[in-house]
C-alpha cells in the first residue's frame, strides 16, 4: 500500500461534504489545522517538561549565587544601619 498520506494542512478534507457550505467547509478547515496546531504543541512542551534543560539550570545556578551575594550585602547594610542608630 503505498501511496501519499494528505495531511490536515494540505487538502480541506471537509471541502466535498455535500451537507456544508464553502464557508462551513472552510470554518471546520481551520478549527482543525488550529486543532493539530495545539496537539503538536502540546507534544512539544511534554517532550521539553520532561527533561532538564541543562543551559537553563546553569544559569538559574548563577543568578542563585548572584542573589545570595545581595542578601548577604543588604543584611549586612541593614545591620550597619541598625548599629549606627543610638540607644
Amino acid at each position: 500500500m503505498s501511496g501519499t498520506v494528505v495531511g490536515i494542512f494540505d487538502a480541506n478534507p471537509y471541502e466535498s461534504h455535500a451537507s456544508l457550505t464553502a464557508l462551513e467547509a472552510n470554518v471546520l478547515w481551520e478549527y482543525a489545522k488550529l486543532s493539530q496546531h495545539v496537539k503538536d504543541l502540546t507534544v512539544i512542551t511534554r517532550q521539553l517538561s520532561e527533561g532538564p534543560d541543562e543551559n537553563l539550570i546553569a544559569r538559574l545556578r548563577v543568578l542563585e549565587r548572584k542573589m545570595g551575594l545581595v542578601l548577604t550585602l543588604f543584611k549586612a547594610s541593614v545591620w550597619g544601619v541598625i548599629n549606627e542608630q543610638p540607644v
